[in-house]
């Protein structure tokens, strides 16, 4: 396993993660979870994501009585959460979601008890919320670190000039600010990554744990041939992914990656995954996995990084065509 510095931060991610969401508690259960957890912690995974809203507050306590089971030594992996959409769906009240210091410090405690741990490595504001001043963001932030609840903060699906703001806040007021995004990134959703945070890479530091590098299952290849009872895209609920991604144009392109693949003798998810990882200003691509073999193939992503050649880079650009246009100086 190769191990990422998170930004400017201290904090060393295992390029590869290991997240909940759909999976946790939706499709699968304790002794599977536990099985994965496994697999991936066994083969350097040091880096859990999890959120307050994946399965209304089940995925977290699914993994909570995982680690609890494993009693690996808590200094050797770290685990998230992330506050804004509340667990309580349709039965949420005022102050039960979004950003301010009431929901954030509560959300806080509640993913401590579900998750059966002293302190979250890393905790993120699931979305910006324009109902709460970024100054009461950070200040509640900084207060949770100076608790020893959190480490770090991050940020999740936020503009780049929503995270300059909470920086510019953060320095005037001498607090700590945020060092992570999680952002959505794969061969389809470049424009973020690639172009909008050009600058606070350069400028701020800021790491990424980033979500969907296989584009929701599409660039694994499972749905080349239509969608596959008990999928992703499959799921009730879910029907959003499957509007988004399963668009013919799309599949005719990973049908192409899948090509290039089967050329490098590499699964085409294998492949997808360490195109993003191949990414410096990627710090891990978080992997969500129902099965043993799919984990397991995801995790070989990091043998196929050296196959990455400029030729081969340039292959999937020319099939791809998602480059985002940077501006010209």
């Amino acid at each position: 396993m190769e191990y990422r510095r998170m930004g400017k931060s201290g904090l060393q991610l295992s390029i590869l993660s290991f997240g909940s969401w759909v999976t946790f508690h939706k499709q699968i259960n304790d002794s599977l979870a536990d099985e994965l957890m496994g697999i991936a912690y066994d083969n350097g995974v040091n880096f859990f994501d999890n959120a307050e809203v994946y399965a209304l507050g089940e995925s977290e306590k699914m993994m909570g009585r995982v680690l609890k089971a494993k009693n690996w030594d808590r200094t050797s992996y770290t685990i998230s959460s992330k506050a804004f959409f509340g667990w309580r769906g349709k039965e949420n009240k005022p102050n039960q979601t979004g950003l301010s210091r009431k929901h954030l410090t509560e959300a806080c405690h509640e993913a401590l008890q579900r998750l059966q741990t002293d302190y979250l490595d890393l905790f993120f504001c699931h979305r910006p919320d324009k109902n709460v001043p970024i100054e009461e963001v950070v200040h509640t932030m900084n207060t949770l670190i100076q608790q020893g609840k959190i480490l770090y903060w991050g940020t999740s699906e936020w503009t780049g000039v929503e995270i300059m703001e909470a920086h510019r806040v953060a320095q005037q007021y001498h607090l700590i600010g945020p060092s992570v995004e999680q952002p959505q990134y794969n061969l389809f959703e470049r424009e973020k990554v690639e172009k909008d945070f050009l600058e606070i890479f350069k400028n701020i530091g800021m790491g990424t744990t980033i979500w969907s590098p296989l584009a929701a299952g599409l660039l694994s290849g499972k749905y080349n041939d239509g969608i596959p009872e008990g999928s992703r895209l499959g799921m009730e609920g879910f029907e959003w992914l499957r509007d988004r991604w399963v668009l013919n144009d799309k599949v005719e392109k990973v049908k192409k990656i899948t090509a290039i693949a089967k050329a490098l003798n590499v699964s085409v998810a294998a492949l997808s995954i360490a195109w993003c990882i191949n990414n410096p200003n990627v710090t891990t691509a978080i992997l969500g996995a129902t099965k043993k073999e799919q984990l397991t193939d995801n995790l070989k992503a990091l043998e196929v990084l050296p196959l990455l050649t400029p030729e081969v880079l340039q292959s999937i650009e020319d099939i791809m065509g998602t480059k985002p246009k940077l501006p010209e100086f």
